[in-house]
């Protein structure tokens, strides 16, 4: 009975999770708990790479145990991560020497706007696929270079390592053995030129990353190296940044097929197969996987404030007790109530915008209004940042979509999915397994290592349900006026 798991490894923005995936592609268990979320300053979001690695490492080893399970029993690990948080470390000691710099920290914007002033729009677009932002990890790189004492000194002599989350990761599993990561991650870091597969030279100049620091660039499924635990080696087999990974759970291995991720932030992918398709309406061009685990291209909308603001209104106002609860307030305001509109822009604004300077703004405030009004519209805009992504997405694509498949957390929410639904005036289909992050990090494991196809991995996908639209078209039109209208006036608040 032994090798008759992949252990993936989900290491969220929130949580570290843990979860064994068996033969048939099946979720049989998993264990996951939060972390700190550090905020020295304004607009600046921190994480300590101690803390990623032992809450990823103690619900690896829960799980396990928990499974009534053993080392043995292990086929192979596949790695999903928060994507462009940026740690750096000393290649000797292993210790990280700061914070990580998480994704949503907007320290460097300053730094972006130089950038963006030096002409270099352009070329990062054409190389990168990417805008230039505070969002993506060179800046954070140089930032740790300028900022962090003794950073420069032991780039300088070979002792510094950069990378993003699943690098520190593979780093602390192989025991320092590997410093590598995949392309997926890889693509978003803003060095990565994602025609050629190569940090490039050009943009490591520009920013001012010395090339001794970055990780060896692999494909998703293919060998990162080796965990000994308890006397046996388990061969780490996939990698993938958490959207890629999800779009692989999802099976969108095609162009056209696109899926929607609500999960700290909320994501939004459509593959495009082996053609980087340039955007002209504000999203990303990014490396996803064939069906092989191999590097094939998507379009992207990245909304940087989805679930983390069901957390804000849970820890910061203090409106819920349980972030599961925004369900049943959202149930308790009339269905034609719509005067409240939340823009949750609180780490800027995100695709097709791109306003680093953007604050979150809640308009439509009467005395009538309530905790049940803030919680629904909150809800509700999540759903709204999805149809700016889409409607930005079948424009750049030419491809109209018929289903959007969702996941992650927040998918569990029923009022917001037939939202969601009506908003967008399509379908939503949620699968049986929402946790199709993880399930991605699997499947690469797992198509690496032989376990599975992939025409068994789309044979095995079950649907839990499908959300039809049946909003009237005036109210629908209504509703999404009211909500660009609300964004127009949420843009710019800060100054450069």
């Amino acid at each position: 009975m032994s090798h008759r798991y992949i252990l993936a490894l989900d290491q969220g923005t929130s949580s570290s999770r843990a979860v064994l995936v068996d033969e048939h592609g099946k979720i049989v268990h998993q264990a996951q708990r939060e972390f700190t979320q550090i905020f020295p300053k304004p607009g600046w979001v921190e994480h300590d790479p101690q803390e990623i690695w032992q809450s990823q490492w103690e619900m690896c080893q829960k799980v396990v145990r928990e499974a009534n399970a053993d080392p043995a029993d292990l086929a192979a690990i596949g790695i999903t991560n928060q994507r462009e948080t940026t740690i750096a470390w000393d290649a000797v000691t292993g210790e990280p020497i700061c914070n990580a710099i998480v994704w949503q920290d907007k320290r460097t914007a300053p730094f972006c706007e130089q950038l963006k002033s030096a002409g270099l729009d352009a070329l990062v677009r054409e190389k990168t696929g990417l805008l230039i932002d505070s969002y993506f990890s060179a800046t954070k790189i140089r930032w740790i270079l300028d900022n962090v004492p003794g950073a420069a000194a032991k780039a300088q002599n070979g002792n510094l390592r950069v990378g993003t989350v699943d690098s520190w990761l593979i780093w602390n599993l192989t025991g320092g053995q590997r410093h590598v990561t995949d392309l997926t991650n890889a693509s978003r870091t803003m060095l990565l030129d994602i025609r050629t597969l190569t940090w490039d030279e050009e943009l490591l100049g520009h920013f001012g990353v010395p090339r001794s620091v970055l990780p060896e660039v692999l494909p998703s499924a293919a060998e990162f190296g080796t965990l000994a635990w308890k006397g046996h080696l388990i061969p780490i087999r996939g990698a993938a940044g958490d959207q890629q990974s999800a779009l692989f759970g999802q099976t969108c291995f095609e162009p056209g097929m696109a899926k929607n991720t609500y999960g700290t932030g909320c994501f939004m992918l459509m593959h495009t197969g082996k053609e980087a398709r340039k955007s002209h309406h504000g999203l990303l061009t990014t490396i996803a996987c064939d069906e092989q685990g191999q590097p094939a291209y998507a379009l992207e909308g990245s909304i940087f404030i989805a679930g983390a603001a069901i957390q804000w209104l849970r820890d910061g106002l203090h409106l819920l007790d349980d972030a599961r609860d925004s369900e049943y307030f959202a149930g308790k305001v009339a269905e034609d109530d719509d005067d409240v509109v939340v823009v949750p822009a609180l780490s800027g604004l995100g695709a097709p915008h791109w306003d680093m300077y953007a604050r979150g703004a809640i308009f439509g405030l009467t005395r009538d209004t309530t905790r049940d009004h803030i919680v629904r519209s909150t809800l509700q805009s999540l759903a709204y940042q999805t149809r700016d992504v889409l409607e930005a997405m079948v424009q750049d694509a030419g491809i109209g979509l018929s289903v959007l498949k969702v996941d992650g957390g927040a998918s569990a929410n029923n009022y917001l999915m037939q939202f969601q639904s009506d908003v967008l005036n399509v379908p939503v289909e949620r699968p049986a397994q929402i946790e199709t992050t993880a399930l991605g990090a699997a499947y690469l494991a797992g198509i690496q290592s032989g376990m599975w196809s992939a025409d068994t991995l789309v044979g095995a996908r079950n649907i839990d349900s499908v959300f039809q639209p049946r909003m009237e078209e005036n109210r629908r039109n209504r509703l999404y006026t009211s909500w660009r209208k609300a964004v127009d006036r949420s843009r710019g608040w800060i100054e450069p």
